[in-house]
């Protein structure tokens, strides 16, 4: 296997190699079925790895080739793992880390999910429902769960850091919701931490998938501290002995300065301010500025569904608990499934790479709020269940 990327707009995606789908639906069974074989197997090295040092649980994702990729077999190793540590009385903390340098974690796999979506797997369903279930594992830990940000770290790995405790980033960390460019939605409980960032600043990452790196992610309140990356091995040595005394000698707390010119802090509490998709539309057009014009091209890039999808959402999410985000988001998966523009936007960025999405609708203003609700609706006895 071999990793590649594809870059649109601001956002970098990155995704395992496989053979440019064809049409007829026994060939594309037959590539799910090798396709799940990469995310439901290991090959060579275990694809997660869980250790004890002293009184710490330690989990490292371990699939560096592909930055550290989320697949299920991955969830189902840390998820029973995550609750037996929270239960030993030998286990004080839990640390939780990516291997190779690059990344914490890119994210998911989702060509396998893409592949299971058009054919009616299960897969479609598992993923999201399993992976909710880590998310919400997470955010209720008892325990302090300590997350080292350092790399690139997206979706999937967003939803495995930001619920925990403690976030360290390093000057190396780039983060990322990048999921409104292929006809998804910033999920993994996006819907809860996003909102909950200063002013409309989670409102503007959502929509436009912005990079934040290094220092800014802190900043933002996504990391909760921040640490010199040539400093994080002796951290985390001495995480096991004290968490207290660790954290207050090697990490520089959250501070809520902002640097001159950093316009997507500040910007984003005016321009996004507005009581549709639409109305944001408008803001940035009638703006003028550079930063504006620059995110009104972005945003007529990305899906016009999934942006609409994704401004309910974060509204929604604002007065609602991680439990109730999650099942909300769990029916808005299981929507994209059913919906034509995540497969549009997987091709487009991922497989034919030609970032030319037909979006359908392709116009905000064709996206009925009729269709948005549907998204949003109950799945009866398919609710996720917490």
């Amino acid at each position: 296997m071999t990793s590649n990327r594809a870059i649109t707009g601001q956002v970098t995606y990155y995704y395992l190699h496989s053979p440019i789908a064809v049409s007829p639906r026994l060939r594309s069974i037959h590539r799910l079925q090798r396709i799940q074989a990469h995310m439901m197997s290991s090959h060579g090295e275990p694809e997660v790895l869980l250790d004890k040092v002293g009184r710490a649980g330690v989990i490292t994702m371990n699939r560096p080739k592909v930055l550290n990729a989320l697949n299920l077999t991955m969830i189902r190793q840390i998820l029973p793992q995550l609750k037996k540590w929270e239960n030993d009385a030998e286990t004080d903390i839990v640390i939780i880390k990516g291997a190779g340098g690059k990344a914490f974690c890119a994210g998911g796999d989702i060509r396998a999910v893409t592949e299971a979506g058009k054919v009616g797997d299960s897969l479609a369903q598992d993923f999201f429902r399993e992976e909710y279930t880590l998310n919400n594992t997470i955010g209720s830990f008892k325990k302090p769960y300590i997350a080292f940000i350092g790399g690139i770290t997206m979706g999937g790995g967003v939803g495995l850091s930001v619920h925990g405790r403690f976030r360290v980033a390093t000057e190396k960390t780039l983060f990322a919701m990048p999921e409104t460019a292929i006809g998804l939605f910033p999920d993994v409980g996006g819907g809860y931490f996003l909102p909950r960032l200063q002013g409309k600043l989670g409102l503007f990452l959502a929509l436009t998938g912005f990079r934040l790196k290094g220092r800014d992610v802190q900043r933002a309140g996504v990391a909760t501290h921040f640490v010199d990356s040539v400093k994080v091995l002796h951290l985390m040595v001495n995480l096991g002995r004290s968490v207290k005394a660790a954290v207050r000698s090697h990490v520089h707390f959250k501070v809520d300065f902002i640097a001159a010119g950093q316009e997507h802090f500040l910007s984003p509490n005016r321009l996004f301010s507005a009581s549709s998709m639409e109305g944001i539309m408008q803001n940035l057009k009638a703006d003028g500025s550079e930063f504006a014009k620059k995110q009104a091209e972005v945003l007529s890039k990305m899906s016009p569904t999934s942006l609409k999808i994704t401004y309910r959402q974060l509204q929604a999410g604002a007065t609602l608990s991680l439990q109730e985000v999650l099942v909300m988001e769990y029916r808005l998966s299981q929507a994209c499934m059913r919906g034509c523009d995540f497969y549009e936007g997987v091709r487009a960025v991922l497989v034919d790479k030609d970032q030319s999405p037909k979006w359908n609708p392709s116009t905000l203003e064709e996206v009925s709020e009729q269709s948005v609700d549907e998204c949003f609706s109950s799945l009866g006895e398919k609710d996720l269940t917490l």
